[in-house]
């Protein structure tokens, strides 16, 4: 995924109510920018941080500008993170079709956002057809992870979500129901791990225990993130977490 235009680049003042985030541009211009991001995004907010925000023509968009990428450092150097957690949808999507994940070779098709379980939407359902039309459904659920604690390791979720631990039951419920389900932790920064906060969400942690116990598979990549743009990079391990289904990186 390419940023273009270019992004614009500035130094953040505060982000407030969770979508809004008042941002200084180099060009001394002071803006709101929209913050598609639900979580606390903790170690990334600091005043001062520098970010880099895509700019829209829409003259429909009440905001102009969206926050993509923040500028910090974890401990070892400056470094880029995406904290649009729109985008990581679409980067799995490109990723699966360009063959980044081997363990869905065989998959013909692949949907976004269909309906499956209580109410919910899951972000790509893969299926096959011809030869590989035996194949069960694969029921794929994207998270984007953009917290780092410690150097190199990689956490989800930052904040209680309550959300994502109903998606892991319903993943759980598929696989029951005869499918596949795969959960895909998208690092929108370069990680050597992956690993659950379980201090921060203690009931996340057991319902994603309990998900791989009944069969959901879960995976982790981390990208490349600058200016430029956003690529998936390469897997990286999960620790610290239970073993389960099969395909646990």
């Amino acid at each position: 995924m390419q940023f273009d235009p270019p992004l614009v680049s500035g130094r953040l003042i505060q982000r407030y109510k969770r979508f809004l985030a008042d941002v200084l541009l180099d060009s001394g211009e002071e803006i709101i920018a929209h913050c598609a991001n639900p979580g606390a995004m903790l170690g990334l907010i600091a005043p001062g941080n520098r970010v880099f925000l895509s700019r829209s023509d829409n003259p429909a968009r009440k905001l102009k500008y969206s926050w993509e990428i923040v500028e910090t450092d974890f401990g070892r150097g400056p470094e880029f993170v995406g904290i649009n957690t729109s985008h990581p949808n679409a980067l799995v999507f490109d990723a699966i079709a360009a063959g980044f994940f081997p363990e869905f070779a065989g998959y013909t098709s692949a949907r976004r956002e269909v309906k499956y379980g209580r109410n919910s939407r899951v972000d790509i359902l893969l299926t096959g057809d011809g030869e590989t039309a035996n194949l069960p459904p694969c029921y794929v659920e994207i998270k984007n992870v953009h917290m780092m604690r410690r150097p190199g390791l990689a956490e989800f979720p930052d904040s209680v979500t309550a959300r994502g631990a109903k998606h892991l039951l319903e993943l759980g419920d598929m696989v029951a129901a005869g499918s596949r389900a795969v959960m895909i932790y998208l690092v929108q920064m370069q990680a050597d791990a992956f690993t659950l906060a379980a201090d921060i969400d203690p009931t996340y942690a057991k319902a994603f225990a309990l998900a791989q116990a009944r069969g959901v598979e879960a995976m982790a990549a981390c990208c490349k993130v600058s200016p430029r743009g956003v690529v998936v990079d390469r897997r990286v391990p999960l620790i610290g977490v239970a073993a389960g289904g099969t395909g646990t990186s």
